[in-house]
């Protein structure tokens, strides 16, 4: 029988009998017992009723959270002429063209979020095999192929998420952090639900929202109650 250190023994008999918990509760769980060296992100994880094999039921899109994640965000932008100094204006890390193309052929990613003007999906298309298992990929569903730089700059290093579903629908993502605020948490937790249960594709059959659960880097989840944060309780 695995042996737990007294932290994670103690994290794991506060929640030992909790499922099914309204987010309040959830949120005070997490917080109580995120207790490592560090500031641990607060992260959700959703499973979905959807295949994102098949097209018609793929999830995918961006929440802006009201409290942000955070996160230092670096982003990336392929731009030339006007658009690249509109993002470097806006904050953008790093901008550049064919010579970024030539830095990330080379391996070397040093950014969480990549954007490009429509022009530059010719040269960004080079990248697929890089950036694509990195979720990395400019989309111009989630906005981050576009001509307004300087808000996907500027969205992108305000919090702003991204979501997609992966393989047996499981959406997952940090949407905090545990020294934020309980209120400022729940918030985040009810913004992000809201943006995923918008995206619920046309193909997706049944129960959409099957588990919601919620924990800290370091920490023992939490189920929460659908209804509750989905704010459809009467």
């Amino acid at each position: 029988m695995a042996k737990f250190g007294k932290r994670t023994t103690a994290a794991r008999a506060a929640f030992a009998g909790k499922e099914l918990v309204k987010v309040t509760e959830a949120v005070a769980l997490v917080k109580d017992n995120a207790k490592a060296k560090f500031d641990e992100t607060f992260e959700i994880s959703m499973q979905l009723g959807v295949d994102p094999r098949h097209a018609d039921q793929m999830v995918r899109g961006t929440v802006d959270l009201p409290h942000g994640t955070g996160k230092t965000v670096r982003v990336a932008v392929f731009a030339r002429g006007a658009k690249a100094d509109e993002a470097t204006a806006a904050g953008a890390d790093i901008v550049g063209a064919e010579d970024l193309m030539e830095i990330v052929q080379s391996g070397k990613i040093d950014f969480d979020r990549c954007i490009a003007t429509p022009d530059m999906m010719a040269v960004v298309g080079r990248l697929g095999k890089v950036l694509g298992p990195r979720n990395l990929m400019p989309n111009p569903r989630v906005g981050t192929v576009t001509m307004d730089v300087k808000a996907a700059v500027e969205a992108a290093k305000g919090g702003q998420v991204q979501f997609k579903a992966e393989k047996a629908g499981v959406v997952h993502a940090g949407i905090g952090k545990a020294s934020f605020t309980a209120a400022q948490l729940e918030e985040n937790v009810k913004a992000f639900v809201d943006a995923v249960a918008k995206a619920r594709p046309a193909g997706a059959k049944g129960t959409y929202m099957k588990k919601i659960a919620v924990s800290s880097t370091m920490g023992p989840g939490v189920s929460l109650d659908i209804a509750n944060a989905t704010g459809n309780t009467k």
